[in-house]
């Protein structure tokens, strides 16, 4: 089981990220781009999805696009899931406290890697061991 600590030390170990507060909400950003999020569900959502809304703590995180989303979807829908908001958008939404601390360490790299400008990603990249 995760938690915001894990999502925290997990993003600000990757280069040139921050942690911001938007409407009492966290967020990592990496060169001022979003990559993972705290994303509770709103009561729109929570209406929609009826008894398979998650009562616990929800990531959003951007993915590569939209088949990645569609194999997240598919592969785990006990811990991936989306709403109608990210119709057509490359991001998923994830039941923090039903993914693995290793599941979550690639999700949010992947995030990363995802909205980084290259450079950076090409530098962290070649600095792997």
């Amino acid at each position: 089981m995760a938690s915001w600590d894990d999502v925290r030390r997990i993003a600000l170990a990757l280069p040139e990220t921050d942690e911001r507060l938007s409407r009492e909400r966290l967020q990592w950003r990496v060169k001022d781009k979003l990559f993972v999020w705290e994303r509770p569900l709103r009561p729109k959502e929570i209406e929609a999805l009826g008894a398979a809304a998650p009562q616990g703590p929800i990531l959003g995180a951007r993915v590569e696009h939209l088949m990645a989303k569609e194999v997240l979807l598919a592969d785990d829908p006990q811990v991936f899931f989306t709403t109608s908001h990210f119709d057509g958008y490359p991001a998923i939404l994830v039941r923090l406290d039903s993914i693995g601390l290793a599941d979550l360490q690639e999700l949010v790299t992947e995030a990363w890697l995802n909205r980084a400008p290259k450079r950076l990603t090409e530098k962290y990249l070649s600095e792997l061991p």
